[in-house]
Parts: structure tokens; sequence; C-alpha cells
């Protein structure tokens, strides 16, 4: 992941700040068309995409391409099994997107890989409200374990191993559910807005969950494979969380869910914006968690401003006797903070998606 400099992030975000707030301005409408006070959704048009030619679409691309600019209901693309080599984006202008992976994200996969640029890279790219995926795999296939078994690490501006990002998430309301999301460096980069994972499967070895998004991780498994690298870093990180000021809704929590790896050891995250916040609650870590737990990278001096907590948590890396001593311990009130209902969902709007039983 590279760092941007401060007067960069700001840019970005109020550009996404002025472009959400026009966009979502023109969705106002919609919205209230598609979280109706009985709470029940239909889905107005369903289109398919098939590798082997038995659909409407023989990519994802073609069949996103093929909705209308703000659409007002929910349009469902289903794909059908199969490895779709493609960079996917979903524009700003395009919500009430349901991609269903009818088989499985073990069957269903888009893959590519592009690197370098975390802005660029992404096999998969969001940047609408209301979009929710289920059933598939994004992958960033650049420098996986699949393709390149013996990868070295070389520290400083020599690196092998850089950027890949498997998706990027810009939307407001974003769900995903069963979906994996596989690369090694910057996996997922949960950029901006709220969003809600559940019962997904992330893998990477640095900094795989990354950004300033205000989302909520529920029975995630993640695998760290730090393990991989033949000439070993220090220390792996599972997140890298930017939040940017104490007044920032931004954050992750994460919980149940389990944390494991294949060698190496991990940290469970280390603060990419000076109030960074990372909460683990009920989750279960393997060995593959490093002792101290957390690093304050370039927020050194000033970790008080960052909140990076464990509430209930078990397993053999679960033992906090030797985490960093300015771990926050949360209070019960401060735990209830980030439920689900009261960090992403306020405005029930997971209650209004077009997936059963949410």
């Amino acid at each position: 992941m590279q760092l941007l400099p401060p007067f960069l992030i700001i840019l970005v975000a109020l550009f996404s700040t002025c472009s959400s707030a026009r966009v979502f301005s023109s969705f106002s409408q919609n919205n209230n068309i598609a979280n109706g006070s009985e709470g029940s959704l239909v889905t107005s048009k369903t289109v398919t995409v098939d590798k082997s030619g038995h659909g409407d679409f023989y990519t994802i691309q073609a069949a996103i391409d093929s909705i209308p600019s703000l659409n007002t209901q929910w349009v469902t693309v289903q794909i059908s099994p199969g490895i779709y080599k493609e960079q996917v984006q979903i524009p700003i202008d395009k919500p009430f997107i349901f991609l269903n992976g009818i088989k499985g994200r073990e069957q269903t996969i888009i893959t590519f890989d592009a690197n370098a640029e975390t802005d660029t890279s992404a096999t998969f790219t969001s940047s609408s409200a209301n979009v929710v995926a289920q059933g598939i795999t994004f992958e960033n296939s650049f420098n996986h374990v699949t393709t390149a078994p013996a990868i070295q690490y070389v520290a400083g501006n020599g690196n092998t191993i850089k950027p890949a990002v498997a998706a990027r998430i810009l939307g407001d309301k974003s769900a995903f559910f069963e979906c994996g999301f596989i690369g090694l460096q910057d996996t997922l980069f949960d950029a901006h807005g709220r969003h809600y994972f559940k019962s997904c499967y992330i893998e990477g070895a640095i900094d795989f969950i990354f950004g300033f998004a205000q989302s909520y991780y529920e029975d995630t498994m993640i695998n760290a494979t730090v393990g991989t690298l033949t000439k070993e870093i220090a220390i792996g990180f599972i997140t890298a969380q930017g939040r940017g000021s104490s007044s920032d809704s931004g954050g992750f929590v994460f919980r149940g869910g389990l944390v494991y790896g294949n060698g190496g050891q991990v940290l469970l995250g280390r603060a990419y914006g000076p109030y960074a916040r990372v909460v683990f609650i009920e989750t279960k870590f393997d060995a593959v968690v490093a002792p101290q737990g957390w690093n304050a990278w370039k927020s050194s001096g000033h970790e008080n401003n960052i909140i990076f907590a464990e509430v209930n948590c078990q397993g053999p890396g679960s033992d906090t006797s030797k985490r960093v001593t300015w771990e926050k311990k949360l209070s019960e009130s401060e735990l209830k903070e980030y439920s689900k209902s009261s960090f992403i969902d306020e405005d029930m709007w997971t209650s209004h998606l077009p997936i059963p039983n949410t």
C-alpha cells in the first residue's frame, strides 16, 4: 500500500464526498422506493452472464454496462460458474445492482493481475451506493501463491511484492455475502462508505484489509499468508485503517470469525491514519497473531488517538498479556457503539437488501 500525502488524502475525501452528495441527491427518491416502510423488495429485472454463451452476456462488465444510469430498482446480475478474467467496474451512477454467483464463491471467480497502484489495479471496483454481491470470489492473481509459489520479498524500493487490489469499494450501503477476496498485498481496499461483510473469506499478507470506510465484518474467515514469502518479512499486517480525525465515522469492526495462517506472524493492524479504529469482538485467533498485536506505524507518539481493541476473543493468539500498552479497553457503553445496528445500520439499510435472512 502506498501512503498518499495528506493534501491528496483530503482532496480524495472531498471529491468522494461531493460526488456522493451529487449522486445521493439523485438517488434520494430511489432510496425511498428501495427502502419502503414494509421492508420488502422486488428485483425488477435479471440479466444472466455465462462464459459458454448460454446467458445474456459473456462478461460481467457487459452485463453491468447494459444497466441504465440512475436505475431506481434492483437489477440482479446472475453469474454462472466460471473464471472470469476481467476488470469489472460499477460506476457511481449505477445503483441497485445485485451480483449473484449462483454456485458460490468457489465456483464463481473474477480475476485479474494488475498491480502497483491501489487506485487502478483493482480487479473489481464498485463506486455506486446500493451494491450487493453474493457467492463470488474477487481475486488479484499478481504474486498469488497459486501462480508464484516461491515469492521473494525485497525491502525498500526494490519490492517484488506490489500493491495488487482484488476489490475496491467506494459506495455507501454496499454489502457482501459469502464472498471471497484473494490477494497478497492490499487485497481489499475498503475505501469509503458504510459496508457490511457477512460470512466472507479474505486472504493476504500485508495490509490486506485497508482503507477509510465504516465497515462491519461478521463471521469472516481471515487467512494470513505471510508464510508464503520465501525471504520472510519480519511480520505481516491484517488491517491498515485510515481514519483521519476523532469526528471521522470510519473504522473496521470484526465480530466472530477466525484469524489463521500458513506460517509467519501478523499483527491485527497498523495505523494507516492518525485516528485509526479497528475492533475485534468474539473472534478466534490462531497462533499466527503476534503477541504485541498492533503497530502505531507513522502515528508513533500519538497512540492515544488510536482505537485498537479486542473484546472476548479466544484461541492461542488471543492472549493480551503482551499486547502494546496503548491498546484500548472498551467499557460496556463504548462496546455498544460497535454493534452492527449502532455502527453501520442505524437507518436499517441492511434490512432492505435483495438477500433473504440477512
